[in-house]
């Protein structure tokens, strides 16, 4: 049903604003009763941070920013559903349009800037989820006033680890002034020893949740060194490359191409990929990465595997895909294990990787 739906309703949404469409399909996913997927091939499960994941496929951050629909999510076929970002105080973002479709490069421009309605709207809506199967894990920022960032991390932690699957330190967003600067080395070295610390506070039954960093696609090969390091130092427990782009390469959208704010979608793939190609070769197997950034179909989900990633994050290729993507890509993922003579997909993850950092850098 909801497929049928979705085939229907996108033409519709699509000649909205995109932010009142966003709107509009978070509503029908509280409404539409949808039903559990069948079971997932077995060949599609994948161990990482300590979880079993059915499916390598999750929702990335920012679709379901207040944790509303995240078992409708699931129940979409997701391995997993990632939601936030979420601020310790409620804040309303940036002004509205923020919000922009790129057609003819099936891309997006946003520049929210964290709008939230803040930690206990979302750690009420997370309790309230208790025993429910299903890998939810939230992704968390910082208010637009803070004074002491890490500190917004802290309180998020403490608020929300026990209500979730894992945690991102989203450090990435380039729609918060300042942000981008807790990615320099002795500012993130700073912070990964608080929000460790808090995670370990927060434990449940000596059991930590698994504390995952996000970061841009932007750093210099230089700030990745360190970036790397610190989280190996700190013994995070994965890192997802990467956020979006302030970058615009070669767009064919020209008009909205100067729109401030970060871009995602196919025009990020290149360089999200090769992001993760380089963090996994730096990383040397100490912890998994998610590769988020430009995943519309199966050959660019495998593409991401290859160059690194345990699992994939999609969020602007439901846009321009709906929601069957998720299902192609799954079937997608076992014809390419059986093409390839493998048991399994950790069995491709990273084969990839050295060949994609010696390859001209992405344009």
């Amino acid at each position: 049903m909801i497929s049928l739906f979705d085939r229907l309703a996108r033409p519709l949404l699509r000649t909205l604003d995109p932010e009142t469409a966003h709107a509009l399909a978070l509503h029908a996913l509280k409404l539409a009763p949808v039903p559990s997927p069948a079971p997932d091939d077995e060949k599609l499960g994948v161990q990482a941070f300590g979880l079993a994941f059915p499916n390598p496929v999750g929702l990335a951050a920012g679709f379901d920013k207040n944790a509303e629909v995240t078992d409708a999510l699931l129940r979409l076929g997701f391995g997993f559903v990632e939601a936030g970002g979420v601020t310790p105080k409620p804040q309303p973002g940036n002004p509205r349009p923020r919000l922009f479709r790129l057609d003819a490069d099936e891309g997006v421009i946003n520049r929210f800037g964290f709008n939230s309605e803040g930690l206990e709207a979302v750690a009420r809506r997370l309790a309230a989820r208790a025993g429910i199967p299903g890998i939810v894990g939230i992704n968390l920022g910082s208010n637009k006033d803070a004074v002491d960032r890490a500190a917004d991390y802290v309180a998020c932690i403490e608020a929300l680890a026990p209500h979730v699957g894992f945690l991102t330190v989203n450090i990435s967003s380039p729609n918060t002034a300042g942000l981008r600067d807790l990615q320099q080395a002795s500012a993130l070295d700073d912070l990964l020893a608080r929000v460790i610390d808090a995670r370990e506070r927060a434990a449940i039954g000596n059991k930590p949740r698994p504390l995952l960093l996000k970061i841009a696609p932007d750093l210099t090969l230089g700030d990745l060194d360190d970036v790397v390091g610190l989280a190996r130092r700190h013994r995070i427990d994965g890192m997802i490359v990467g956020n979006t782009t302030v970058t615009r390469p070669n767009l064919r959208d020209s008009a909205q191409a100067k729109q401030q704010g970060g871009l995602s979608g196919r025009p990020l793939f290149p360089l999200s990929t090769r992001m993760l190609a380089e963090t996994y070769v730096r990383a040397e197997g100490a912890f998994p990465l998610i590769g988020v950034g430009g995943v519309d179909s199966g050959a660019a989900a495998f593409a991401k595997i290859k160059a690194g990633a345990s699992l994939i994050q999609l969020y602007s290729g439901l846009i321009f895909r709906g929601v069957g993507l998720i299902g192609a890509i799954k079937k997608d993922l076992l014809d390419f294990l059986r093409v390839g003579r493998l048991d399994q997909l950790a069995d491709a993850v990273g084969r990839d990787a050295a060949a994609v950092t010696a390859e001209p850098w992405p344009g």
